[in-house]
């Protein structure tokens, strides 16, 4: 059997400051939105596609925390270093969102050539846009 991550579904606390975020870090990403409704953002790359719907009332007081069992992180590659350090430039210091780790960075514990920038999106969740070379 032969599979693939197909999609990933999140929830949001607020759709009117998370969805602007994505739709703006997906487009940047050359992701293409596919669905764009009140209850629903939906965006399409070359592999697995994203949609966002916001959160139920009475869930929204159990925020997300990385650290919790579940989901840690949401990590993008991208082909080069010179790459990782424009979306630094022209995404996150524009939109005045703080970067974790003192990164963009080499991270060789993960491998050598392992080059990160790592923040969060408006729930927190922790996003990635990474560089290196595969075997």
């Amino acid at each position: 059997m032969h599979s693939f991550l197909e999609h990933i579904s999140l929830n949001v606390s607020d759709s009117e400051k998370s969805f602007p975020f994505y739709r703006d870090f997906f487009a940047y990403l050359g992701y293409k939105i596919i669905v764009d409704k009140e209850d629903c953002l939906a965006a399409r790359g070359e592999g697995t596609d994203f949609w966002l719907s916001p959160t139920d009332e009475k869930y929204i007081p159990d925020s997300f925390h990385r650290k919790r069992t579940g989901l840690n992180h949401l990590a993008f590659s991208v082909s080069s270093k010179e790459e990782v350090d424009h979306f630094c430039n022209e995404f996150l210091k524009s939109r005045g969102i703080p970067m974790l780790y003192g990164s963009p960075k080499f991270f060789p514990e993960y491998t050598p050539d392992y080059y990160a920038v790592f923040f969060e999106d408006p729930d927190r969740i922790k996003l990635e846009i990474n560089h290196f070379k595969r075997s």
